[in-house]
């Protein structure tokens, strides 16, 4: 990597620490340069904008939750187990890194220009991303059709991609009600039910898939 690349890391390392410390609001280029230990003027090489470099940081976290699924579906043979899983690490990382999970999903920065000359929109880390989920929908209505006679009655429902738009719609509102406290004052608090306060997101995980999947038959 170039001295120029290193610096640019150093930058976008600078305000991942920002984001996850401080949240979106507390990252700007001055407070970057000084936590790289450069001149203030130095990250305007970088990033002309300060969505430009928004955007980086963004592409940082998109970058880490692709991994996190990926550890999180390893050894996972079936659709519905691996979509399973992916909704409970999405809305994990939501808890975890909030100020991320935010800024990751910023509309202005999402239909941006390329952060920098020959680098991608940040929508483009989030496409494949829902790409996969889409995918994995399909395979579930496969599997789920595979245990059905031949001349059952067949499951009308809305094309994979719209489906697997509202199972990511349900999952991020889950997220984002959870994170504000609305979900809890609405299932009561202290846990009406006995469960922790921990196993209650894992219980709306599993109604939220069983509403645009289907309930699992044994």
């Amino acid at each position: 990597m170039t001295d120029g690349g290193s610096l640019r890391e150093r930058l976008i390392d600078a305000g991942v620490e920002l984001v996850l410390s401080e949240g979106s609001g507390s990252v700007g280029l001055r407070e970057i340069a000084r936590r790289a230990g450069v001149s203030h003027g130095a990250p305007r090489r970088y990033f002309p904008t300060h969505d430009a470099l928004l955007s980086a940081v963004a592409r940082r976290g998109f970058e880490d939750l692709r991994t996190r699924f990926e550890t999180a579906v390893a050894g996972t043979t079936t659709a519905r187990g691996r979509l399973e899983a992916l909704a409970r690490e999405y809305v994990a990382y939501a808890r975890e890194r909030r100020g991320m999970f935010e800024l990751m999903f910023r509309h202005d920065l999402l239909d941006s220009a390329p952060q920098a000359p020959g680098r991608p929109r940040l929508r483009e880390s989030t496409l494949p991303l829902f790409g996969h989920f889409a995918e994995l929908v399909a395979r579930c209505r496969a599997e789920r059709h595979a245990g059905q006679p031949a001349d059952g009655p067949g499951e009308a429902g809305p094309p994979p991609r719209v489906t697997a738009a509202a199972l990511w719609s349900n999952l991020h509102g889950l997220a984002q009600l959870w994170a504000w406290g609305s979900l809890q004052l609405a299932l009561g608090d202290p846990p009406p039910d006995g469960d922790t306060g921990d196993a209650r997101p894992d219980r709306l995980i599993a109604a939220v898939l069983d509403a645009h999947l289907g309930p699992v038959t044994p």
